[in-house]
């Protein structure tokens, strides 16, 4: 049985809850930002989200889902002569969704259009659950497409893209999560992990241009991404920028300091607006 909007809402601020109790106990980094503010303005950007994803992806992509089983295709769905179980196809593909998202990442950090959206997220000058709801609204609307182009050629049925969306969800919020964690190298050999991602989100090229998995670590290690270690610095982008409500709304419109080896965006204001 599907799990109902308000039962999926519960659980996700639960678990948002529970996160930001753990960091208060385990905290991995000293704050640097007025935590009042800062986190309203994460989650003003997160109900944005939510509204995209609850009002255009994810109802666009469980119809595509559901047509996708019941006509077999897919890779997930390849050969449906053979008596394979729906749960090792839906295994298969919760793994190729997992894959070609990391891909997905990659390209919000390299391609320029992307990365200004994506860079919303990566402004934040702290880490924590909170930075897991910080995208712009423009950034998961853009992402639509590429969620149907997976469950189309991916062959994801509604169970398989439902089980993924919650995995998914989880670690994110899991990762970016501020905690000191004993185990967390350990951990890291099998799934993204709050330290591996905390040398993703720091204000140095190189380790920007790392750790992309949201979910299995592996993706990182197969395509020579994987980072281990980073210079000690601050959480943010080079150059930082500023990072209230507004300037994150309109961060995408507007030129200002971007990761080297990436150019700006076409159609974009100056900082004067013109």
């Amino acid at each position: 049985m599907a799990m109902q909007p308000r039962t999926r809402t519960l659980l996700a601020a639960a678990a948002i809850g529970g996160l930001l109790v753990a960091e208060r106990l385990w905290p991995k980094r000293l704050r640097t930002q007025p935590e009042p503010q800062r986190t309203l303005t994460n989650v003003v950007l997160g109900a944005i989200n939510l509204a995209v994803i609850a009002g255009v992806q994810r109802p666009l992509a469980m119809a595509l889902a559901g047509r996708v089983a019941a006509q077999r295709q897919g890779v997930a769905q390849v050969f449906p002569q053979l008596p394979l179980p729906p749960w090792l196809r839906d295994a298969a593909a919760i793994l190729l969704l997992d894959w070609s998202n990391y891909h997905w990442h990659v390209a919000t950090h390299r391609v320029p259009v992307l990365w200004r959206l994506h860079r919303v997220h990566h402004v934040d000058a702290d880490m924590d659950a909170s930075t897991a709801l910080r995208f712009h609204g423009l950034d998961m609307l853009v992402s639509v497409p590429l969620r149907l182009v997976q469950v189309r050629m991916l062959g994801a049925s509604p169970r398989a893209l439902a089980l993924w969306e919650g995995w998914f969800f989880a670690s994110v919020l899991f990762h970016h999560a501020d905690l000191e964690l004993p185990f967390d190298g350990w951990l890291a050999r099998a799934v993204t992990t709050p330290g591996m991602h905390d040398i993703h989100h720091r204000a140095d090229v190189a380790a920007l241009d790392s750790n992309f998995s949201a979910g299995l670590s592996v993706w990182d290690r197969v395509h020579g991404t994987f980072a281990d270690s980073a210079p000690d610095v601050a959480i943010g982008v080079p150059g930082g920028g500023e990072r209230g409500l507004l300037a994150a709304l309109m961060m995408p419109f507007i030129q200002s300091t971007v990761m080297p080896g990436l150019t700006e965006a076409p159609f974009c204001l100056d900082s004067k607006g013109k």
